[in-house]
């Protein structure tokens, strides 16, 4: 999962692994590229396999360093993307507003993710890439944030075209992941205590027990 070190300014580091999972052909890769290299081509070869690319954004006075596994939507590459799922930290989930199969699709990849990983342990968002395409819209915003809520994850709608909703989506997703690392640490925070606490009593048990047979 993500790891923190300090800088010398005392701000915290963190670095998380994305994944972008999807059908072929709803966008994962051009929204990377607008992200990314804020560039958009409108015609590009599929991904074969997996790519991988990172970018640093600031969150208050954290730098995250998001590492972004763009992987395959085809089936024959799909045994391929479930060995990436160990270490994740994030998925974003994509569907294409104009293709109403890659939206019948979502359950499927979500089955997909609850077999490799905990969805306690993972931050998952929701994209419905090419907004811009109005007049070729099959998939409404409101059905997009219906089946987002049905997940109980939050849903973004993107243009990879125009960059709309892009920074967003990812801000969104890292911010879930940072909240998420937070709550795990006090947990573990809690349970050492909670642990620590009955070796005390114990102890104290114990100690107790010595005095009254000594007097």
């Amino acid at each position: 999962m993500s790891s923190g070190t300090k800088n010398k300014d005392n701000k915290s580091n963190d670095s998380f692994k994305i994944l972008t999972i999807g059908e072929s052909g709803v966008g994962k890769t051009s929204i990377l590229r607008r992200y990314v290299q804020n560039k958009f081509e409108k015609h590009h070869l599929a991904t074969i396999g997996i790519d991988y690319q990172t970018k640093t954004l600031k969150i208050k006075d954290k730098e995250i360093k998001l590492k972004i596994w763009d992987t395959a939507g085809q089936e024959r590459y799909r045994n391929i993307a479930n060995q990436v799922y160990k270490g994740a930290d994030g998925v974003i989930l994509v569907f294409d507003v104009t293709d109403e199969f890659s939206f019948t699709k979502i359950s499927d990849w979500m089955e997909q993710i609850n077999n490799n990983v905990s969805k306690n342990e993972i931050a998952i968002i929701l994209i419905g890439n090419k907004c811009d395409l109005t007049e070729e819209r099959m998939v409404s915003e409101e059905k997009g944030r219906e089946k987002a809520d049905s997940l109980s994850i939050q849903y973004y709608e993107t243009s990879a075209a125009s960059g709309k909703g892009i920074n967003e989506a990812f801000l969104g997703l890292a911010e879930i992941i940072l909240n998420n690392n937070k709550l795990k640490n006090n947990s573990s925070r809690t349970i050492s205590l909670a642990s620590q606490k009955a070796e005390d009593i114990i102890e104290n048990n114990e100690n107790n027990k010595k005095k009254k047979k000594c007097c």
